[in-house]
């Protein structure tokens, strides 16, 4: 970057202050934020749109200018973020805790923090997979295995369907091609699962009244029709029939069902998933969450949707209640003469009786939305994130704003990105942009060295940092037998104590 090397290899500009200050990265990230480099600056101040991509080594301030880049957006663009929200994914609960108290340092508390693991309302997920389940998991053909799990809940009787009507002691029956009829119908729809279960039910519920009305004699007149339907709803017969047939599901019972059985996953995965892949992901029933789970459990709740027919009577029932506490807002005004007088709205007289509204933060409330919509998305060590990670990131960020932070060489994650453009390409394909930071002011350079050779050999591609300290002494190569690394490191740590015991150091 310019400003960073002269020509003979000297540090100059920013780094070259960072230079003389000459001291080790201590206590908080504050400690830094004044001498913020011309290179981060731009992080910083890049655009609001688009997805822009961080890429640094470790020790650059990647993290220290995506929190700087937060807070500028908040005040710079506040209209539009403080209706949405900024999301901020981060690896673990340890640096959450830590960001947490960064944050309103810098002035900015309106902001969702969480970690994958709590990316889905309800779940919080710590343990982690082995690498091998790990990387099956985040492959993007899991999105076609989880769609085959549904598809495969929405079942026909193996005949005619026949159910006992507890009240008239009476058993109707439903012809097999009625209800594949009805079945086809809700496919049809092309809606997610919960949803066209309510086509599927309505269906099959018309056609047993129309079955009950042939076998009892009953006039299958307007009232019967209108009626009826609810009436057999209403019995635990006809919805453990209909519930076998195309159940209601969550995500977390649609997971954990797959997860957990080894037959449902070879009808499932046939075809997508070889035999070794299937075995990687089956596990007991009761096993806890792990990260790996989220992406899953937000792409079945994508498949499955919500039959919102309760929440929107509820809405119809609070408008109506509001509508009813306006009118009582408006009376009172009239019978103390203020009615005329633009003094009290009675809207909020009524809002202020009823107490209405919601006094959540938009933090508080975009935390408990899944189908939360952010006006912007940071994403610490995103290099780290699956496939299927990234589509549940990016649901998060309908409008593509976004900053990506990380570093593709020091991948940990086996399921994890080996490129920037593999991740997001199938996303935002040439409309994401990358920045680069250079600087190392935490690493010693005598330290860097070393890790640059390695980094020679496993990322060619990439440039390491260049430090601006030096501490005078390079590391040390130690040799370890096979099977004796953890005695030889303790060994050497001792070794190390030693000979500061003898310098008169600690």
């Amino acid at each position: 970057a310019e400003g960073t090397e002269g020509a003979a290899g000297t540090l100059v500009g920013e780094a070259a202050l960072l230079a003389a200050l000459g001291r080790a990265r201590t206590g908080r990230m504050a400690d830094v934020v004044a001498t913020i480099q011309a290179e981060q600056d731009r992080v910083v101040r890049s655009p609001l749109a688009g997805v822009l991509v961080v890429q640094g080594g470790p020790g650059t301030g990647k993290t220290v200018a995506a929190l700087h880049r937060a807070a500028y957006l908040l005040y710079t663009h506040r209209t539009a973020l403080a209706r949405r929200g900024v999301l901020v994914i981060g690896p673990n609960a340890v640096f959450l805790r830590y960001i947490s108290e960064v944050l309103p340092s810098l002035g900015e508390t309106d902001v969702v923090l969480t970690s994958l693991g709590g990316l889905f309302p309800g779940v919080r997920a710590t343990a982690e997979d082995a690498a091998g389940t790990a990387v099956v998991k985040g492959d993007p053909r899991m999105a076609t295995v989880l769609a085959e799990a549904v598809r495969l809940q929405q079942r026909l009787p193996e005949g005619t369907l026949t159910v006992r009507l507890e009240d008239e002691d009476e058993e109707v029956s439903v012809p097999h091609e009625v209800c594949a009829a009805a079945r086809h119908r809700a496919q049809s729809l092309a809606a997610p699962h919960n949803v066209a279960r309510k086509r599927f039910v309505t269906d099959m519920l018309h056609a047993l009244v129309r079955a009950r009305a042939e076998l009892t004699g009953r006039p299958l007149d307007e009232e019967e029709r209108r009626h009826g339907p609810g009436e057999l709803w209403r019995g635990p017969a006809v919805r453990r029939a209909l519930d076998g047939l195309w159940p209601l599901l969550t995500p977390q019972r649609l997971v954990a069902e797959l997860l957990s059985d080894a037959e449902l996953l070879a009808s499932s995965g046939r075809g997508v998933l070889g035999e070794d892949e299937r075995a990687a992901l089956v596990r007991e029933s009761d096993a806890p969450w792990t990260t790996g789970d989220v992406p899953l459990l937000d792409e079945a709740a994508v498949l499955l949707g919500e039959d919102d027919s309760e929440q929107r009577a509820a809405e119809r029932a609070r408008r109506a209640e509001r509508a009813e506490e306006e009118r009582y807002a408006r009376g009172v005004l009239q019978i103390l003469g203020l009615d005329g007088w633009d003094v009290v709205d009675p809207a909020r007289l009524a809002e202020a009786h009823g107490g209405g509204g919601d006094s959540r933060t938009t933090a508080e409330r975009a935390a408990a939305d899944r189908d939360w919509a952010y006006g912007h998305v940071i994403v610490d060590e995103a290099q780290e994130l699956s496939a299927m990670a990234w589509r549940t990131v990016m649901r998060r960020a309908p409008a593509r704003s976004m900053t990506l932070v990380g570093d593709v060489a020091q991948r940990g994650s086996a399921a994890g990105a080996r490129s920037w453009a593999a991740m997001l390409d199938p996303h935002v394909a040439g409309r994401w942009r990358e920045e680069r930071l250079t600087v190392n002011y935490r690493t010693p350079a005598e330290v860097m060295e070393a890790a640059g050779r390695v980094l020679a050999e496993v990322a060619p591609e990439m440039e390491p940092p260049v430090s601006v300290r030096e501490e005078g002494t390079p590391p040390r190569a130690v040799r370890a037998r096979p099977g004796a690394l953890v005695a030889r490191v303790a060994e050497a740590a001792e070794e190390e104590r030693a000979g500061l015991r003898a310098s008169g150091g600690g």
